[in-house]
């Protein structure tokens, strides 16, 4: 068994990363990102633009390719449930050459659904949004384009424990 831990391994080459973040709202995808990425990766997230952004998506990829073309690293802060929403990210990546990686945020429903709840005003997803995206989750696989495919999970003591996600 592997011993948990907040920071990976070294990235093995110098290419950029491409980090797509996969969960459930409130499973602590932004927090997360904020503790391991500050500093390295550019955050894009659609939930950073206004609410009355059009394109979201246009603009999203738009932003990734321009810090990718600059050889920066990139975060992508969305719930990101299917294939449909990370396959664009991960064909962007490829052209760009960067180690594409998904970090897996398993869901825990009533954990999730209790943090949501606790929530005030924009940053409060409506039950019916966090249900569609449970119905549309779907754990990502290194079949699917990844480079790698991280888990993480709350460690219950404030952090997170990341493990690389053996494909079962």
């Amino acid at each position: 068994m592997r011993p948990p831990t907040d920071a990976g391994p070294p990235p093995t080459d110098a290419r950029p990363e491409l980090a797509v973040l996969v969960g459930l709202q409130a499973s602590g995808k932004s927090t997360f990102r904020s503790r391991r990425f500050a500093g390295t990766h550019t955050v894009v997230g659609k939930d950073l633009f206004p609410r009355s952004a059009r394109n979201k998506q246009r603009r999203q990829m738009r932003l990734i390719e321009e810090a990718l073309e600059r050889g920066r690293s990139v975060v992508v802060d969305n719930t990101n449930p299917s294939p449909l929403e990370w396959a664009p990210l991960i064909a962007v990546g490829r052209a760009h050459g960067a180690r594409v990686v998904a970090y897996w945020f398993p869901p825990d429903v009533p954990n999730a659904l209790a943090r949501n709840a606790a929530r005030q005003g924009r940053e409060r997803v409506p039950d019916v949004g966090f249900f569609d995206t449970l119905r549309r989750l779907r754990r990502p696989r290194r079949a699917d384009g990844f480079d790698e495919v991280r888990q993480v999970r709350l460690d219950g003591r404030g952090g997170f424990d990341v493990r690389p996600d053996d494909d079962p």
